[in-house]
C-alpha cells in the first residue's frame, strides 16, 4: 500500500539550534514501512511510493543500520530501530547492497534526458546515536584490518557533536550518503555511486545543497539513504558515523539543463564529480566535468577552463571503499564577479 500525506500548510522546523521556514505550498511526507522502503537497489519497474509535481517539497524519514547490533551496543530502542525490526521481519526483496532507501518518489513530467534538481532544504537527526564498522575485507586497508569491530557513537544535539571517545568530540554534519534515481531500466546496485548518484557518500551534501542528478527514468524515482552524522573524506574504515536521518527535500525537475553525471552547488561552491573504479580516472572525470560546466555555464573557452581549473579548483578524495571511487572537484563561487 502506499503512503501518502499531504499538508498545505507552513511548516517550521526546529534543527540543531536553527529554524527554518518554509514557505505555504505542497508538502508530502514519506515514513519508513516495508512498502516505503527499496532495500539495497535503485530500480526502474517498481511503483513509486508517492508522485509529486515539480518544485514540491517532500519530507523523508530514513533509517541506517542492524537493530540487534545497535542494541547489543547499548542504544536505547527507539522509533528507527522498530522500524529496522519491521525491514528485517516483513521485507523479501532485498539486494544486493545494504541500504535502506526510504522512496522512491516520483516526479511529473521527469523524462529521461531530463536533470532532477534536489534540493537539500533540511536534514535533522532521527536518533541520538551513531554506529561504525570496520568489515573484515573491506575498508581502504582490508589486509590490516581483516576482522569485524563495532563501535555505537554517542550523538550531543544540544552541542551539535558526536561523542567519539573521552576527549574527542567531532562536529555533526549530517548528510545522505546515497541519494539517486532509477536507472533507465531494470535494477541498480544501491552499493557503488553510479551515473545515477546512488552512494557518492560525499559529505557537502548539506543542508543547504543542490544536488543535480541526470534522469533515466520516466518520473526519475528519487530514492535516499544512508544517513551520516559525520565523516572524512574518504570514509576509509568503510563506514562513516552513520545513523539516521529525516531530509526535507524540493524536487524540481530542470528541461534547461543537460548532464552526464551528477553535480552539486552548495552557498560557496559549485561541485563535479568522477566516478570510476580507478581513483586516477575519477579524478580525470572530475575535472573534465569541470572544464565542461566552465564553458556551458560561464562562457569559457576550453584552454581557459582547464587552466582556471588548475589555478582554483580543489580536487577531493569523496571516497574509496565502494568499488566504485569518487572524487569531487570545488570551484569557489566567490572568484566571479559576476554571476552566470
Amino acid at each position: 500500500m502506499n503512503r501518502r500525506h499531504h499538508y498545505r500548510v507552513p511548516v517550521s522546523i526546529l534543527v540543531l539550534g536553527t529554524t527554518l521556514i518554509f514557505p505555504s505550498q505542497g508538502q508530502h511526507v514519506v515514513r519508513v514501512t516495508p512498502s516505503t522502503v527499496e532495500w539495497g537497489h535503485f530500480a526502474a519497474d517498481v511503483k513509486p511510493v508517492l508522485t509529486v509535481k515539480s518544485g514540491e517539497v517532500v519530507t523523508m524519514d530514513t533509517i541506517c543500520g542492524v537493530p540487534e547490533m545497535l542494541e547489543r551496543l547499548g542504544a536505547a530502542p527507539d522509533g528507527p530501530i522498530r522500524e529496522m525490526k519491521q525491514m528485517y521481519a516483513e521485507v523479501k526483496d532485498k539486494g544486493p547492497g545494504p541500504h535502506f532507501l526510504t522512496g522512491p518518489v516520483a516526479i511529473e513530467g521527469a523524462m529521461p534526458g531530463d536533470v532532477l534538481e534536489v534540493e537539500i532544504m533540511d536534514i535533522r537527526l532521527r536518533s541520538p546515536y551513531g554506529w561504525m564498522m570496520i568489515a573484515p575485507s573491506a575498508g581502504a586497508l582490508p589486509e590490516e584490518f581483516p576482522y569485524l569491530r563495532e563501535k555505537l557513537v554517542p550523538l550531543d544535539q544540544r552541542n551539535n557533536v558526536a561523542e567519539f571517545a573521552p576527549g574527542i568530540r567531532i562536529p555533526v554534519h549530517p548528510f545522505f550518503g546515497n541519494l539517486g534515481v532509477a536507472p533507465p531500466e531494470g535494477r541498480l546496485d544501491s552499493g557503488p555511486p553510479s551515473y545515477n548518484a546512488g552512494n557518492m557518500d560525499n559529505r557537502w551534501l548539506v543542508a543547504g545543497t543542490k544536488l543535480y542528478i541526470p534522469v533515466h527514468a520516466r518520473g526519475a524515482l528519487f530514492a535516499v539513504g544512508d544517513g551520516h552524522a559525520a565523516q572524512g573524506d574518504g570514509e576509509v574504515c568503510v563506514t562513516a558515523i552513520e545513523t539516521n536521518l529525516t531530509g526535507v527535500f524540493r524536487l524540481t525537475v530542470r528541461k534547461d539543463m543537460k548532464l552526464r553525471w551528477p553535480r552539486a552547488e552548495t552557498p560557496t561552491h559549485f561541485i563535479t564529480m568522477g566516478l570510476h573504479e580507478s581513483l586516477d580516472e575519477a579524478a580525470r572525470r572530475a575535472t573534465r566535468e569541470m572544464i565542461d560546466y566552465l564553458v556551458t555555464a560561464r562562457g569559457l573557452s576550453r584552454d581557459d577552463a582547464y587552466m582556471l581549473t588548475s589555478a582554483a579548483v580543489d580536487l577531493h578524495v569523496t571516497e574509496v571503499v565502494d568499488g566504485v571511487k569518487g572524487v569531487h572537484a570545488t570551484l569557489p563561487k566567490s572568484i566571479f564577479v559576476t554571476a552566470p
